[in-house]
């Protein structure tokens, strides 16, 4: 039931160790048959071929559990995890957070798909190869580019390829080392500054003028013979959209430079507006993001790139081609930036998306992004009656899939900030929200998206619960500010047991030697 508008929580609380701690030696969860006679002659003894110091002394101790034991330890460790399919993840902005369809899980697992082998012969993979191919096509329709790569795994591996293809372009045309500056802005996404910078590149960094967009002025000053790209997001994490954004392109491309539009915010734009017809050379979409499949957060991802035809010979080998006859993997491409990783990209996410972008088709995809539009803008219209709260820069202009506001009245007031406001929605059952990417330039920020997965209900229920806490706050400050309450979780710990590296460890083999 709910109380006064808002749901009762509490979530399971399990004293649970972790595997290492549990079962006894010789107890297994599964038996496996023994490997086939012809197998084990054409494999022989794979340590014969490893150099003696790579081959292990003794077994690695591994954990030793019974089936039953080892199902109810994730049950129930399921049980203390907020994830995605049991709350309303509308908190997590930038992310896109929508519903993934289960029927789109059914293709992943199917045998005849999960069971691939990425050695196999091309002839035996002709399906997953033709799924590759066109949504390869489909992303051409929908950004207006030339060519795709999906080698990229995540929406970083794909800004750093985009980044590669451009030092690639510039040495080709013998101007490599002159052109050693990128121009990117302070709240498109923290990939954009790392990866030129982990390329070697000097990172110029624009901040938004009065209006939320990026300086155009501080673009103009900043461009010179110097300049080898800009990286862009439009609209920023702040939902605002860049109405100047092709200004922004033409002054680069008169420098010399290249533009990189940088889409993991395509979800109120499909079918509205293109990279390509805002005069771009590259972009980028997040095909965990935009097209539906789980956000792993480090996990499988897809950072799809898309390029011109003038850049296509730079993109990573493999492409995916297709002769009239067969699919194939071509690696001839001499002018390529090369692998970024293993095999090619991450195929479960595509067959997602590519199940996801025929489902919807060209008119779904579009009222996608109007959905999200609208789901937006109520969510922050309904924040405006939320005391302690406010949405820096372009008062009363309409953002688009998500926005960046400011807890600062509210903290100001009462001393609670938006770290302890994210800890108090858990007690909601809401998973923690996002604040931002560091640096905080807006104060105590706070970044919803109600993409076009959530209902009017889904959008009530979640500012019910910021409109609670914030009287929470006021109230009563302590109650917020020692959140969580209800979780399984209680507040992270700070100080020296995560800051100092002699004593912390992320893996069970680092803990036993700081044990010891």
């Amino acid at each position: 039931m709910k109380l006064d508008g808002r749901r009762d929580f509490h979530e399971a609380r399990w004293d649970e160790p972790i595997l290492m701690e549990m079962g006894a030696p010789g107890q297994r969860a599964i038996l496996t048959e023994a490997i086939e006679p012809q197998v084990a002659q054409a494999v022989g003894n794979p340590t014969h071929r490893l150099p003696a110091g790579y081959r292990r002394a003794q077994a690695p101790k591994l954990p030793e559990l019974g089936q039953m034991q080892l199902l109810r330890h994730y049950l129930r460790l399921s049980q203390e995890t907020i994830g995605a399919d049991i709350n309303i993840d509308i908190g997590l902005g930038t992310c896109t957070m929508k519903y993934n369809p289960k029927i789109h899980e059914t293709f992943v697992r199917d045998p005849r798909f999960s069971e691939l082998h990425p050695y196999q012969d091309a002839s035996t993979t002709q399906g997953i190869l033709k799924v590759m191919y066109e949504t390869e096509q489909y992303l051409k329709a929908i950004s207006g580019m030339d060519r795709f790569s999906l080698n990229p795994a995540g929406g970083s591996q794909g800004i750093f390829s985009n980044v590669a293809v451009i030092k690639a372009y510039h040495d080709a045309r013998g101007e490599g080392a002159q052109r050693n500056e990128i121009i990117t802005t302070i709240l498109s996404h923290p990939g954009n500054a790392g990866t030129a910078a982990a390329l070697g590149y000097k990172v110029i960094t624009l901040y938004p003028d009065e209006s939320g967009i990026p300086d155009l002025e501080a673009l103009k000053a900043a461009v010179s013979e110097h300049t080898a790209a800009l990286l862009i997001t439009n609209p920023e994490d702040t939902g605002i959209y860049n109405e100047k954004i092709r200004q922004f392109v033409d002054i680069v491309h008169a420098a010399g430079g290249l533009c990189v539009y940088d889409q993991a915010n395509l979800n109120g734009l499909m079918g509205i507006t293109r990279a390509r017809d805002a005069g771009f050379d590259l972009c980028q979409f997040n095909l965990h993001k935009t097209f539906s499949s789980p956000h792993g957060s480090q996990g499988p991802g897809s950072g799809a790139q898309g390029c011109t035809a003038e850049l296509a010979k730079f993109l990573p080998v493999p492409t995916v081609e297709f002769d009239g006859e067969k699919y194939y993997l071509d690696y001839n491409h001499p002018d390529s930036i090369g692998k970024l990783r293993k095999f090619y990209g991450v195929p479960a996410v595509v067959l997602r998306a590519y199940a996801y972008i025929r489902s919807l088709g060209a008119d779904g995809l579009k009222q996608v992004s109007e959905l999200s539009i609208l789901n937006n803008n109520y969510l922050l219209k309904k924040m405006e009656a939320v005391q302690g709260i406010t949405m820096p820069w372009a008062p009363g202009k309409r953002r688009l899939e998500q926005a960046r506001l400011s807890w600062e009245p509210l903290t100001q007031d009462t001393g609670v900030t938006t770290d302890d406001i994210d800890r108090r929605i858990v007690d909601y059952g809401f998973q923690s929200y996002f604040a931002s990417h560091h640096p905080r330039i807006i104060p105590e920020p706070f970044t919803p998206e109600a993409c076009e997965t959530y209902s009017k209900a889904d959008i009530d229920e979640y500012t019910g619960a910021l409109k609670a806490i914030a009287e929470e706050a006021y109230a009563d400050p302590d109650l917020v500010k020692t959140a969580p309450h209800a979780a399984a979780l209680a507040t992270p710990m700070v100080g020296d047991r995560l800051d100092n590296m002699d004593t912390f460890a992320c893996t069970w083999r680092a803990y036993q030697k700081r044990k010891s």
